[in-house]
């Protein structure tokens, strides 16, 4: 979906920051946020693809005035409660006991097993990839990306619509977010890295000799002209 998420290729957000010897979490509440994030997916509660559709429905304002993990926690909520799985009665209960009650503990789990698959959750590496036939695209084919204007989640970033590139690399078979985060089945098919140029991208402002890789699914993609070589 097009929304205030998909920043590639925008100006006006400033340079990127790095802070030196930068800590994994900033504060002790972005461990539980993200310990709750990986439990969800863990119970089989949401899957990865419905976790970045959830943070790409925010509120553009409020996106841009959160931090990573205050994006998190306002998808995981959201997801929650869409699927059934908490009631905004009951969030709202619970965060007035918070604020009445700050040091109180927070309740025993009441599913005694959850740490335990939590943690061979995170120890397992995620399988993305599946058996199935191989794409229609070769490595040096000319290819076009598609100029659709979808309303879900999608991983073919607006700055690459309607851009001509040449297959790079195939990667194989892989779960297709796009259906993936809507409930519709994983729909594998095959996956490619694709270059571009960095003019066909950025036009004129793109740098010579800088090639932009971009992993792309075949659905994205229809059989196009080679781009013009940069000098």
């Amino acid at each position: 979906m097009n929304g205030i998420h998909d920043m590639g290729g925008m100006h006006g957000f400033g340079p990127v920051e790095r802070e030196p010897d930068e800590p994994v979490f900033h504060a002790g509440w972005e461990k539980r946020v993200w310990g709750l994030s990986r439990a969800c997916v863990a119970q089989r509660v949401f899957n990865q693809d419905e976790a970045r559709h959830g943070i790409e429905r925010m509120d553009p304002v409020a996106y841009l005035r959160s931090s990573y993990y205050e994006r998190w926690l306002d998808r995981t909520v959201r997801l929650l409660v869409e699927k059934g799985v908490l009631a905004p009665d009951e969030l709202a209960a619970r965060m007035r006991d918070l604020a009445a009650r700050p040091a109180a503990p927070p309740p025993a789990p009441a599913d005694p097993t959850l740490g335990p698959r939590l943690l061979e959750a995170l120890r397992a590496r995620p399988a993305f990839r599946r058996p199935g036939p191989p794409g229609r695209f070769r490595v040096g084919d000319a290819v076009l990306t598609r100029r659709d204007q979808p309303g879900g989640h999608t991983r073919l970033p607006r700055y690459a619509r309607g851009k001509r590139g040449v297959i790079d690399r195939i990667h194989g078979v892989y779960v297709f977010p796009d259906a993936n985060a809507h409930g519709e089945g994983e729909a594998p098919h095959a996956l490619y890295s694709v270059r571009f140029e960095a003019a066909e991208l950025w036009g004129p402002s793109g740098q010579a000799r800088a090639p932009v890789l971009i992993d792309l699914w075949e659905r994205y993609l229809e059989a196009g002209a080679p781009p013009a070589r940069q000098p």
